[in-house]
């Protein structure tokens, strides 16, 4: 444990072993008491083994017993200067070949980088790192000095995720330094191991809530099925394996630098990408976006460290299952803690993010985790954008008349003012869709087009609510809004395999809903997603029919079965095929356009003559409506988000 442990880790319980590590020489007892020593004791134990005179002052820790020595005078060892020391008493239990390693592992940082902020170690006046002392109980106990490093912690101060990029930046050169390092004392069997999360599933029965229990049952089965087949695979080294928010030390001077790591106490030979799980479990408490927080620490890592993608693509999970190990272990030490008031708010926080991560899709949160470190935001995806840009001019069109023959306008969702953005947000589909109607009658428009990206007010239920950024909302449009009249057919541009035909019934959803698959030669699979169409597709269509290109998909519902909207087809690309029909969204948040534009793909691909009309448009007030009309199928960009312009919204509203 803890060079210094500055709060009570979250508690633990006694080992269970029926999980063994081949390789493990050594088994870590959670469950021992700590040892039990004065801070008069460890003002002798410093000066008689290490020739320090200083105060003692005590510092909370899990299984050791450490102390703040404070240096009287300004002497070390009677010599000027002035040095602040941490004395650790090692728990009876721990073995001697773990203290061991420990010391060895700060001597190889050291040794690699004497400028290192890690704690340094002072040798004992007989010369050893480790000395040792007998207890009050008379059992013996390794005792090691190391220096005191300045700096507050991260628990202590702001969080930005330029600081957690800069802690992931540690991280990263701290791991890449232990590359090759090992030490029996290394490979351990230990509880705080993320190999073996799944044994948390041995304390669930010391969950009291039911509801807290569902996640963490939610959480370990994700794990035994998606994660732990896999870790055999994954790179494995040394790693600090305790970067929580107290063992990080943030400059006084400088508030998003990190100024040391310490508590080297649960170091263990594990998969590397535990070190960045870890670390964004503890660093993202409480905060707004704690995806994206972690993004930026992983990020900070990669750029020191290159992460695989086989790693970040189980970060996620075992994000989660650190807290799950956390409160687990925690819950089940209250029947020898008892209502511990210090270890409910250390829980506490975890708690919440363990709720919070459970409301969230880990495949957007992956998403996110893959785009931050600079790999495809799902795997293909740059695939499949280039094969539709190469094959486009071959699709066949979605609707007929041919959608290069038809005048268009953009719908006004993107002015919160109008009365036709009011009126659907209000759910009056009958008022926003006389004004649609008259508006195109008056002005001969045959298609109406919503953009992908475009920001809007519209999406008023509480299901638009971001999951990710606590306070947003989502409001950006991720597919494309083809506006004609109810009954108009629609036609897949690519020969298809039904997925799913479904009825969405929730007030502004999807109404019917149909989800094809698309397996071109040359292409990784995706799927296009068509919402707001009639019913009739229900009793026509089911999953594993093959349609042709060209072939009929449905029809536009009417206002009573599309979720309560002016009739129209939204049109999606999802690059990911793991989505059902449901999952795939509609709408996003501002924060994270950047992820969701390679996820569901801009339109642009499918629909190469509503550009080629849109810019070409003719007519008195054709030139205004063509330059916005451009942003949102320029080809030279791949996903725009575009703006309307106020002569646009004037344009749409005649």
């Amino acid at each position: 444990m803890p060079e210094i442990h500055r709060r009570a880790k979250l508690q633990s319980a006694p080992q269970a072993s029926l999980h063994p590590v081949d390789e493990a020489f050594s088994m870590t007892d959670l469950s021992h008491p700590a040892p039990e020593f004065t801070t008069k004791d460890a003002e002798r134990l410093a000066e008689c083994h290490f020739g320090v005179s200083a105060s003692a002052s005590p510092l909370d820790s899990e299984r050791d017993c450490n102390f703040r020595l404070k240096v009287a005078n300004g002497s070390v060892n009677g010599s000027a200067g002035s040095a602040d020391w941490i004395l650790k008493i090692v728990n009876a239990s721990e073995p001697r070949v773990e203290s061991e390693f420990q010391t060895a592992l700060l001597q190889h940082l050291v040794d690699t980088n004497p400028a290192a902020a890690v704690p340094h170690l002072k040798p004992s006046l007989s010369g050893d790192v480790l000395a040792s002392a007998q207890g009050p109980d008379g059992k013996p106990h390794a005792l090691r000095m190391a220096s005191w490093l300045p700096g507050t912690p991260l628990a202590e101060g702001k969080r930005t995720k330029t600081l957690l990029k800069n802690l992931g930046r540690a991280l990263g050169e701290l791991d890449r330094a232990l590359q090759g390092f090992i030490h029996p004392g290394a490979l351990r069997d230990f509880d705080w191991d993320l190999r073996h999360a799944g044994r948390a599933r041995e304390r669930l029965h010391f969950i009291d809530k039911p509801e807290d229990r569902a996640v963490i049952e939610h959480f370990l089965a994700r794990f035994e099925r998606n994660v732990a087949p896999q870790l055999p695979f994954l790179r494995a080294q040394v790693i600090h394996n305790d970067a929580n928010d107290w063992n990080v030390l943030v400059d006084d001077d400088d508030g998003e630098r990190i100024a040391g790591l310490i508590d080297f106490g649960d170091a263990v030979h594990t998969v590397l990408i535990a070190e960045v799980a870890i670390a964004c479990a503890y660093s993202i408490l409480d905060m707004d976006d704690p995806i994206g927080a972690a993004g930026a620490l992983a990020a900070g890592f990669h750029e020191k460290f290159p992460l695989q993608a086989q790693e970040i693509d189980i970060l996620f999970d075992l994000i989660a299952m650190r807290l799950v190990t956390s409160v687990t272990l925690s819950a089940s030490r209250r029947e020898k803690t008892g209502d511990n008031p210090y270890l409910a708010i250390s829980e506490a926080p975890a708690w919440r993010l363990l709720h919070r991560l459970d409301a969230l899709n880990p495949r957007f949160a992956t998403a996110i985790l893959r785009k931050a470190c600079g790999f495809d935001a799902v795997e293909g995806a740059g695939a499949v954008r280039t094969w539709l840009d190469a094959n486009r001019r071959a699709f066949a069109p979605i609707v007929k008349p041919h959608p290069a023959t038809l005048t268009k306008a953009l719908v006004p969702y993107g002015d919160a003012a109008h009365v036709m953005t009011v009126d659907s947000a209000g759910r009056r589909p009958e008022t926003a869709t006389a004004w649609w109607d008259d508006f195109c009658a008056r002005n001969h428009i045959q298609l109406g087009l919503g953009p992908w990206g475009e920001k809007r007010t519209v999406y008023t239920d509480e299901a638009f609510r971001s999951r990710f950024v606590e306070g947003e909302r989502r409001v950006h449009h991720l597919g494309l809004d083809l506006f004609m009249p109810a009954g108009t057919p629609v036609y897949t541009p690519l020969a298809a395999t039904v997925r799913s035909v479904e009825i969405e019934a929730v007030p502004l959803g999807y109404g019917g809903l149909i989800a094809l698959e698309h397996e071109p030669e040359g292409c990784p699979p995706f799927i296009t997603l068509w919402g707001h169409m009639a019913h009739e597709a229900v009793s026509r269509l089911k999953p594993g029919d093959r349609l042709a290109a060209g072939e009929l998909v449905g029809h536009m519902g009417d206002m009573h079965e599309n979720g309560g909207w002016t009739p129209h087809l939204h049109f999606q690309i999802s690059t990911d095929t793991s989505l059902s029909a449901t999952e795939i969204l509609g709408v996003g948040e501002s924060a994270y356009l950047d992820v969701y534009g390679p996820i569901f793909s801009l339109m642009q691909h499918l629909l190469p003559a509503f550009r080629r009309k849109l810019s070409s448009r003719a007519g008195a007030r054709g030139p205004r409506l063509s330059a916005c009309a451009r942003k949102c199928f320029c080809p030279t960009s791949p996903f725009p988000i575009p703006t309307r312009s106020s002569s646009c919204a004037a344009m749409a509203s005649g």
